[in-house]
C-alpha cells in the first residue's frame, strides 16, 4: 500500500494535471470529466459541471498525484474549496538533478518560499508554492536524515 496525494481544485484541475504533467514528466496520465459516465436523470448536472475533472492521476518517477475538481452544485455536501497550508507535497528523491528540473519547472509562475540549497538536514532543500496555491518541499535524503537523528536518540 502507498499514501497518495489528492488535490481539489475548483474548476481547474485539467489546467492542474496539464501543468503538473508537463512539470513531472508524467510517465502516465489519465483523467475521466462528469460527462464521461452516464448521469442520473433524476439529478442531472448543470451543464458547467460535465467537463469538470472526476478523477485523475498523474504518474511520475515512481510517484503519483491524484486531482479532482470539487463541483459547485455539491457544495452543500463536500464543502467549498479552501485554499490554505494543510497540504504540501514532498518530493524525496537522491538524484539532484531530478530535484532541480522538478524544482524549476513547478516555480513557473508561482513563488519560490526557499530556494533549492544545501542545509544541515538535507544536501539539496527547497520549497515552493506553485501557480495553483499548492506547496510543495524538496529533499535530497529525507531517510538518511531521518535514520541519523533516530539513531543518535538511542
Amino acid at each position: 500500500m502507498s499514501a497518495i496525494v489528492y488535490l481539489n481544485f475548483d474548476g481547474v484541475a485539467e489546467q492542474a494535471i496539464d501543468f503538473y504533467s508537463k512539470a513531472l514528466n508524467a510517465k502516465e496520465v489519465k483523467k475521466v470529466k462528469f460527462k464521461d459516465f452516464p448521469q442520473d436523470p433524476n439529478y442531472p448536472l448543470p451543464e458547467n459541471e460535465l467537463n469538470m475533472i472526476m478523477e485523475s492521476s498523474v504518474e511520475f518517477a515512481g510517484g503519483k498525484i491524484m486531482i479532482s475538481d470539487i463541483l459547485p452544485s455539491m457544495a452543500a455536501v463536500t464543502g467549498e474549496l479552501v485554499k490554505g497550508n494543510n497540504v504540501l507535497i514532498s518530493l524525496v528523491n537522491d538524484d539532484q538533478p531530478t530535484l532541480e528540473e522538478y524544482f524549476k519547472h513547478l516555480s513557473v509562475g508561482g513563488h519560490v518560499v526557499m530556494p533549492l540549497s544545501n542545509t544541515p538536514w538535507s544536501s539539496c532543500f527547497g520549497m515552493l508554492v506553485d501557480q495553483f496555491g499548492v506547496s510543495w518541499k524538496f529533499n535530497s535524503d529525507a531517510d538518511q536524515f531521518l535514520d541519523n537523528v533516530i539513531s543518535n536518540k538511542q
